[in-house]
C-alpha cells in the first residue's frame, strides 16, 4: 500500500500540502480532487519522486511499477503500434535480454529471455497494443503510421495507449479524459474497470469519476481527506461534513461570546472574581475551531443577444471537408432558435469539420448554408487556447477584441468585466503563458461572453475545466437565450444542456432518437458485433420509430387484445356457472386494484395529447416568424419544458403499465 505521512510540499512560496496524511490500498481506484491550482499534479510528481518532500514520509513498495501518462508530445518516426509497446517495461526488458544474450552467444541467457517473454506475453503483445490504440479511436490503418504524422491530441492518446500497455502496480492518470471523444471515454472506463491494479486519476469529469472511482481524495486547504464511495457520495459526505464544521463552530462562538461576557461583566467584582478567573482559564484552554471556509462559487451569464433570427441558420446539401476531401455531406438540417443541440460521433467522423464549416473556419465543399438576418456566432474551438497570446495578460486580449470585434468598452469596463471571471489585481496583466489551463480557459471563455452571441458553438469546452466552473458553463447555457450547438464528451453537460441530439456518422448527419444511455449502450453493442465480424445494430430508436409515433394507449390497447386473444386460444373448456362467478369476482377485485392506476394512465394519456398540441401550435408560431426577440426566447425555452415533461410522463406511463401487468401477472 502507499502511505502519506504529515507531508509539506512547497512549490516556490505556495504550500501545497501542510502536515497532509492518507493510506491508499492495493487494488482501488482513486479520485484525485480539488480546484484548479490546488496541487493535484504536485502529488503525482511527489509519488514518482520528481519532486522531494519538504517535510514528512511517503513510502511505496520499492518493487512497484508505476505507469503513468508522460505530459510531453512524442517526437519519433517510430510507428504508432511500435511506440505503445515500448510503454511495456518487462517486455522491452526481456528483449533486450534476448538481445545481449544473442550477441554473446549465451546459450543459458537465451533460454531464460525467451521465459522473460513468454511471461511478459510477447506472443499477443502486438495485438494487444493494437487493440488499445483501436480503442482509443485510431483507425486500421494508422496502427503503423509515423507517430510525427499525428497532431498534438493524437499524440497524447499515443501517450495514454503507452501507459496503459506497462502491467503497472500503480497507474497514475492526469486528466485522461481531455483528448477524447466520447466513444473512446465509453472504451476508456471499461477497460479501467478490469485493471487490477491501485489506480489514481485527476479528472474534472464527475460521471467517468461515478463510473470508475471507489474511493475520493480531496486536496483542499492543503490537505488529503479521503471519502469512501464515488464522486456523488463524495459531495453528498462533504456537504455533511461541511454543514457539522458550521453548527460546531457556530455553537463554540456562542459558548466563547457567553464565557466572554461572564468575565467582562464579574472580573472586577471580588465575590465574583474565582468564578470569572476559572471562565479565562477554560476560555484559554477551549481548542479553537477554524470557521468553515470553502472556494467562492464561480459563475457567470451570457448576455442576452441582440437579436434572435429564426431559422439560425440553414442547410441545403451541404457538404464540409477539407481541401477536396469531403467527411460530411448532403446535410439538408435546420437550426432554429432556442433549441439545444448535442453532436455525437465517432471520432474522425466529421463533428469538429461540420462545426468549423458553421463557424467559417472552413469553406464549404458544396452545397448551401443560410444564415438568418442578424446572425452572431459565438465560436469555442479546441484549440482555442493555443490561439491565445502567450506574452500578452487577459486585459489586452480583451482590448483587442473589444477593438477589432466589438462591441467597444473603455478600458475600466474590460477591467471590470474580467473581475467577474476572476481576472483582478495584477492578474489582468499576467502573462497569459503563466496562467493555469483552467485560468486560460477561463478567459477564452469571457472573450466568448463579450462578444454577445446568439449562437454558440461549442467544440470540447471542457478539457480545461475544474468542476466548479464546469458547473457554471453549465448553468449558463441553460440561461442563455440563443441557440447552443454542443460538442463534448463530459456527459453531464450534454445531460444537463442538450435536448436534442444529432449523430454524425457514415458521412452523414441525422437527429439520434434517444439519449446518452442509449447512445453508450449502442457504442458498446457496436463494439462488441464488430469484434465478432457480425453487422452492427442499427441506430436505437430507428426500429421503433413506427411504434413511438403512435400514442401510448393505442399500444396498450394492441397489447391487451393480443393478451385476450392468447388466453382464448388455451381455454380447454366452458367453465360452469361456479367457476363463472368466481371468474367474476376475481376480474371485479383485479378491476379494483388496477382503477388507479388505469386512471392515472389515461390522464398522462391526455396530457401527452395536450403537450403535442401545444408544441406544433409553438413551432408554428416559430416557422411563420414576425416575433420579437424576447416572444422567441420565451418560446424556446417553453418547448425546453414541453420535451422535458414529455420525457417524465413517458417514463410514468411505462412504469404503469408496469405495475398494472405485475399485478394481472398475480392474478
Amino acid at each position: 500500500m502507499i502511505t502519506i505521512r504529515d507531508i509539506t510540499l512547497r512549490r516556490g512560496v505556495k504550500v501545497v500540502l501542510q502536515k497532509a496524511s492518507v493510506v491508499l490500498q492495493p487494488g482501488e481506484k482513486v479520485g484525485l480532487i480539488g480546484r484548479n491550482g490546488a496541487g493535484k499534479s504536485s502529488l503525482f510528481s511527489l509519488l514518482t519522486h520528481r519532486l522531494q518532500a519538504d517535510g514528512g514520509d511517503v513510502e511505496i513498495p520499492p518493487r512497484w511499477r508505476v505507469g503513468e501518462v508522460a505530459q510531453d508530445m512524442p517526437e519519433t518516426e517510430d510507428g504508432a503500434t511500435e511506440f505503445v509497446l515500448k510503454g511495456d517495461i518487462p517486455l522491452m526488458e526481456a528483449q533486450a535480454e534476448l538481445t545481449a544474450a544473442e550477441a554473446a552467444d549465451d546459450g543459458e541467457a537465451m533460454a531464460h529471455a525467451h521465459v522473460a517473454l513468454d511471461e511478459a506475453g510477447a506472443f499477443d503483445a502486438r495485438a494487444r497494443a493494437q487493440a488499445l490504440l483501436l480503442g482509443l479511436g485510431f483507425k486500421g490503418d494508422e496502427l503503423d503510421k509515423p507517430v510525427n504524422s499525428f497532431s498534438g491530441g493524437w499524440r497524447m492518446r499515443l501517450q495514454l495507449a503507452r501507459a496503459l500497455m506497462c502491467p503497472a502496480d500503480l497507474l497514475l492518470l492526469d486528466e485522461p479524459t481531455n483528448h477524447l471523444d466520447l466513444d473512446a471515454l465509453v472504451w476508456l472506463e471499461a477497460w479501467l474497470k478490469r485493471f487490477e491494479g491501485l489506480m489514481v486519476v485527476i479528472s474534472h469529469d464527475r460521471e467517468f469519476l461515478d463510473a470508475i472511482c471507489r474511493v475520493i481524495v480531496h486536496l483542499d486547504d492543503c490537505t488529503l481527506t479521503r471519502y469512501t464511495g464515488n464522486y456523488s457520495a463524495f459531495e453528498e459526505m462533504r456537504a455533511e461534513r461541511l454543514s457539522q464544521a458550521s453548527a460546531a463552530f457556530a455553537k463554540q462562538q456562542d459558548r466563547i461570546s457567553h464565557l466572554q461576557k461572564f468575565i467582562d461583566r464579574f472580573k472586577a467584582k471580588a465575590s465574583k472574581a474565582k468564578q470569572a478567573q476559572s471562565r479565562v482559564k477554560a476560555l484559554a484552554r477551549m481548542e479553537k475551531l477554524a470557521p468553515v471556509l470553502t472556494a467562492s462559487d464561480f459563475n457567470f451569464e451570457f448576455r442576452e443577444p441582440l437579436s434572435l433570427p429564426n431559422p439560425m441558420l440553414s442547410f441545403d446539401s451541404l457538404k464540409c471537408g477539407y481541401g477536396s476531401t469531403q467527411i460530411v455531406g448532403n446535410i439538408s438540417r435546420s437550426v432554429l432558435a432556442g433549441q439545444r443541440i448535442g453532436i455525437l460521433g465517432a471520432n474522425g467522423q466529421g463533428k469538429s469539420t461540420l462545426v468549423k464549416t458553421i463557424a467559417k473556419a472552413l469553406a464549404p465543399l458544396g452545397g448551401v448554408m443560410t444564415e438568418g438576418k442578424g446572425l452572431s456566432i459565438g465560436y469555442f474551438a479546441q484549440q482555442e487556447l493555443d490561439v491565445l497570446s502567450m506574452d500578452d495578460g487577459p486585459l489586452m486580449h480583451m482590448v483587442r477584441l473589444a477593438r477589432d470585434v466589438g462591441p467597444a468598452g473603455r478600458e475600466q469596463e474590460l477591467r471590470d468585466f474580467l473581475g467577474t471571471f476572476r481576472f483582478t489585481g495584477a492578474m489582468v496583466t499576467q502573462p497569459v503563458g503563466s496562467l493555469s489551463g483552467g485560468e486560460k480557459a477561463r478567459l477564452v471563455l469571457a472573450m466568448l461572453v463579450w462578444q454577445r452571441p446568439n449562437l454558440l458553438l461549442m467544440d470540447e469546452p471542457t478539457n480545461h475545466l475544474d468542476l466548479t466552473t464546469r458547473e457554471a458553463l453549465s448553468i449558463a447555457l441553460n440561461e442563455f437565450e440563443g441557440t447552443v450547438m454542443l460538442v463534448s464528451h463530459d456527459r453531464a453537460l450534454l445531460r444537463e444542456v442538450c435536448d436534442e441530439f444529432w449523430l454524425v456518422s457514415r458521412g452523414g448527419v441525422a437527429p439520434f432518437d434517444g439519449d446518452l444511455d442509449d447512445y453508450q449502450k449502442w457504442l458498446l453493442d457496436v463494439s462488441r458485433a464488430l469484434s465478432k465480424g457480425q453487422e452492427p445494430p442499427p441506430v436505437p430508436g430507428a426500429a421503433l420509430a413506427a411504434a413511438a409515433s403512435a400514442p401510448p394507449a393505442a399500444a396498450s390497447a394492441s397489447a391487451q387484445s393480443s393478451a385476450q386473444s392468447s388466453a382464448l386460444k388455451g381455454a380447454p373448456k366452458p367453465a360452469s356457472r361456479d367457476d363463472r362467478k368466481q371468474g367474476a369476482q376475481a376480474r371485479s377485485q383485479l378491476a379494483n386494484r388496477t382503477r388507479p392506476l388505469r386512471m392515472e394512465v389515461q390522464q398522462i394519456d391526455t396530457r401527452l395529447a395536450a403537450l403535442g398540441a401545444e408544441k406544433l401550435d409553438l413551432e408554428g408560431q416559430l416557422e411563420r416568424g414576425k416575433l420579437r426577440a424576447g416572444e422567441i426566447a420565451d418560446i424556446g425555452r417553453r418547448l425546453n419544458h414541453i420535451a422535458a415533461e414529455v420525457v417524465t410522463l413517458e417514463e410514468r406511463w411505462l412504469a404503469l403499465q408496469s405495475e398494472i401487468e405485475a399485478i394481472n401477472a398475480e392474478a
